[in-house]
């Protein structure tokens, strides 16, 4: 395992310093954008840019990989992203800032796909577990690092986006020093959202809702907390406790649904996070100390992380083995799909019905889902827990992290060829 970490550490390096400077402007982005009196309508549709630019380098981005080479491609990505972040201050306006977003979106998923690939042909199949674990160990740290990072500027200041531009440029060094050959992108394959409704409904609704609530989170999370009254310091620390909440409840909740029927367990998950968003407008309402605020961000955080990766294995539970790949590819598209609305209908209802909405339309959505899996329930019967595919968390930049999953079998070999690309 050592050696295997220590082939992959010039990939998970490049990783962690990409993703703390991605971090680090996720939140910028809104809290200048608050400060600068924008509609909570407005922020909405600029932070739903970035996830539909997901939705569409997670879809397409493949194909330039492909085209141009890894090395190029990485290196063309990460110049946009860290010229994205420099653009900002210069264009400041919701039409700029949109587009910009989307690149930046766009150029994020190319490059965990390629840095995804290169730790897949690094890996061996006894250890894609375990690599997938610290994988997913370290990017959780550095979205907490880079949350936090904000504070050591002052918001006016340029020196974030300036801290991100130049950790984008850092993160390229480790990745184009790495000398192996990735495999080609066009083995990734992923199935039609037709298709895996007819798998698994339950699956594909609920990484639809997940993305819903997961983006609108992180995108309008900011924007509620400067109007509930939270400085600078208070709304990174907020922001950070649903990474921090996904990290401590993620794998015990998944462990409890490898044992129980998946549909309980998500009643129940879905159940907990409507009481802890109604405790949530309460806490708004009465203008709640931080504490407060953490310990529902945390909650929050445990249940609405998980809902993502049970999805998967609802899904993986009623497909074959050959098919785990592309289903989890499509799984990720209708994620994204949801997550490009979630900050939209989020920021809308903030707007006409105040702050408290933002809790409000987590809370719809999870109890939404919940009537949902509640008829499906009825309509087919759940696995038996000895047949059930175990929970493995995965992340939800590219597609092509599912080849890393221990569940697909031997590494590159879970791709379904004859999937088509889930473009509809």
């Amino acid at each position: 395992m050592f050696k295997t970490l220590a082939s992959v550490a010039a990939i998970l390096l490049g990783a962690v310093i990409m993703m703390t400077g991605n971090s680090l402007l996720n939140l910028t982005l809104p809290l200048k954008l608050t400060a600068a009196d924008f509609a909570p309508e407005a922020i909405g549709v600029i932070m739903a840019a970035y996830f539909a630019g997901l939705w569409a380098g997670a879809a397409y981005g493949r194909r330039l990989i492909n085209a141009v080479g890894h090395i190029r491609a990485f290196a063309g990505f990460a110049g946009i992203i860290g010229a994205v972040a420099l653009a900002y201050p210069m264009l400041f306006n919701p039409i700029s800032w949109g587009v910009l977003r989307f690149l930046a979106g766009f150029c994020i998923a190319g490059v965990f796909a390629i840095m995804e690939s290169w730790l897949n042909e690094r890996t061996e199949n006894k250890t894609r577990g375990q690599v997938l674990g610290v994988y997913m160990i370290v990017m959780y740290g550095a979205g907490i690092s880079g949350q936090l990072m904000v504070n050591l500027w002052d918001l006016e200041a340029l020196e974030g986006f300036v801290m991100a531009a130049l950790l984008t440029s850092l993160s390229i060094v480790p990745v184009v020093l790495t000398r192996v050959e990735a495999p080609r992108l066009d083995r990734i394959q992923t199935m039609t959202f037709h298709q895996l409704y007819v798998a698994s409904p339950l699956a594909v609704v609920g990484s639809c809702g997940a993305g819903a609530v997961m983006s609108s989170y992180y995108g309008m999370g900011p924007v509620f907390a400067t109007d509930a009254g939270l400085n600078v310091l208070e709304i990174s620390i907020f922001m950070a406790s649903v990474i921090l909440g996904g990290m401590l409840f993620q794998w015990p909740i998944g462990r409890l649904s490898d044992r129980f029927d998946r549909r309980a367990v998500l009643l129940v998950v879905l159940g907990v996070v409507a009481l802890v968003c109604a405790a949530g407008i309460g806490a708004t309402f009465r203008a709640a100390p931080l504490p407060v605020f953490l310990a529902i961000g945390m909650l929050l955080g445990g249940g609405m992380t998980t809902i993502y990766p049970i999805c998967i294995a609802q899904a993986f539970d009623h497909l074959p083995r050959e098919r785990y790949v592309a289903a989890s590819g499509g799984l990720l598209l209708a994620y994204a799909v949801g997550a490009t609305f979630g900050p939209i209908i989020s920021a809308f209802a903030m707007g006409s019905l105040g702050p408290s909405a933002f809790f409000g339309f987590i809370g719809a959505v999870s109890l939404l889902y919940a009537a949902f899996v509640v008829y499906r329930k009825t309509a087919r019967a759940g696995v038996p827990a000895d047949r059930q595919e175990p929970v493995v968390g995965m992340t939800r930049m590219s597609p092509v992290a599912a080849s890393l999953d221990p569940r697909a079998g031997p590494a590159n070999g879970g791709a379904d060829p004859g999937a088509p690309d889930a473009t509809s």
